[in-house]
């Protein structure tokens, strides 16, 4: 099986890791502040704060931001639920934005469901490509919101050579096994706002502040959300291959295009030439006529090896947000589910493995086209 996304892990990273597991500290120690020097640096922000994962990361920042009960948030249906389910769980309401067929919020349907109410706006960089997010900032600019943004999926993006995490006020990465570099799990949230870098801390370690010998002092609510030293110095070893890894990527996602340019059967997203993607993803999206068949083709490409999955069922879909907050329905966001199919794109992956999923998929979508769906 050829799965759709797949951490890649050499000696050196288990040299790294196995160096700190024999040191004095596994947590607490140097290794997170290294890595998080390293985070900075090759983000061009000043503070990255490291988690244990990156929903914990998303309840931080949304915690020191301030977020609380009767708040309104615009954000994303098309997205891992955590990144709804941190500001819900603080008692704020979810105000969903439709999307584009490219999976992102559609920044022109944002102004109109400001209210009062609102707080931030909460962007989703889907499979790795970038939100219009200057276009975001003026409008956040312009009715005093602030933009945390869901950069999940987007660790070495870019637009115009500025890298993701230097737009918003907040932004957070994952380090999960899928992402394009890991921690195992893991994840950050990097700011140039020195006051919420200071708080993100203090709330990722029990709101405690060490102060001479024994003496601490719990100054506010927090948890541990700690990230391991071992994992950090997985992380830092991981760091230094990202680029190597995206290039990766990238050559898969251009073979893909290549391959897969006009075909009859489904399309595919394309990036403005301004920008550098992370390819978490490879997104294709089926044509109308196959969304009949899509669960047979699902599990047709997974029979053929493939480990295809589908990204995302709309959040407001599930049976907890339906119960909190009434049944809404988004048309594009319901055209882009029905569509959207990940094929396998990650760096443990040769051109030659490629070709075999892009003929597989080929092969079994045509298989498929006489039972087209009736309209």
């Amino acid at each position: 099986m050829i799965p759709y996304s797949c951490q890649s892990i050499n000696q050196e990273d288990i040299n790294e890791v196995v160096r700190v597991l024999q040191s004095s500290h596994l947590t607490q120690g140097k290794e997170v502040e290294l890595f998080e020097e390293a985070l900075c640096a090759y983000l061009g922000v000043k503070h990255a704060i490291t988690f244990n994962s990156a929903t914990s990361a998303l309840l931080t920042a949304y915690s020191v931001a301030g977020i609380s009960q009767d708040d309104e948030i615009i954000t994303s249906p098309i997205s891992f639920v955590a990144t709804s389910n941190m500001f819900v769980s603080l008692g704020a309401k979810p105000i969903w934005c439709d999307v584009r067929l490219d999976g992102n919020i559609d920044e022109t349907g944002i102004e109109a469901l400001i209210t009062p109410q609102t707080k931030a706006i909460v962007p989703v960089d889907f499979a790795g490509k970038s939100v219009a997010i200057e276009k975001i900032k003026e409008i956040a600019e312009k009715h005093k919101l602030l933009i945390i943004e869901d950069a999940a999926h987007a660790f070495g993006s870019s637009i115009g050579g500025k890298k993701v995490g230097t737009f918003a006020d907040m932004s957070i990465f994952s380090f999960h096994a899928i992402k394009p570099f890991t921690t195992g799990e893991g994840g950050c949230v990097v700011t140039d706002n020195e006051e919420f870098a200071r708080q993100l801390r203090l709330f990722r370690s029990h709101g405690i502040v060490k102060k001479k010998l024994w003496n601490s002092d719990m100054q506010s609510m927090g948890h541990n959300f700690r990230l391991t030293e071992f994992a950090a110095a997985l992380g830092r070893s991981q760091l230094g291959r990202l680029e190597s890894f995206i290039a990766q990527r990238e050559a898969i996602a251009r073979y893909y295009d290549s391959v897969f340019a006009g075909h009859k059967l489904f399309g595919i997203i394309k990036l403005p030439e301004n920008t550098r993607s992370s390819r978490h993803l490879y997104p294709i999206l089926l044509n109308p006529s196959l969304h009949c068949v899509k669960e047979e083709i699902f599990e047709a490409l997974q029979n053929k090896g493939l480990g295809v999955q589908v990204h995302y069922k709309p959040i407001y879909q599930n049976s907890f947000y339906k119960e909190c907050f009434g049944e809404v329905r988004l048309d594009v966001a319901e055209d882009f589910y029905r569509s959207e199919l990940s094929i396998p794109c990650h760096q443990e992956m040769s051109l030659e493995d490629a070709a075999f999923v892009a003929e597989t998929l080929l092969e079994v979508l045509e298989s498929y086209k006489h039972r087209a769906c009736s309209f």
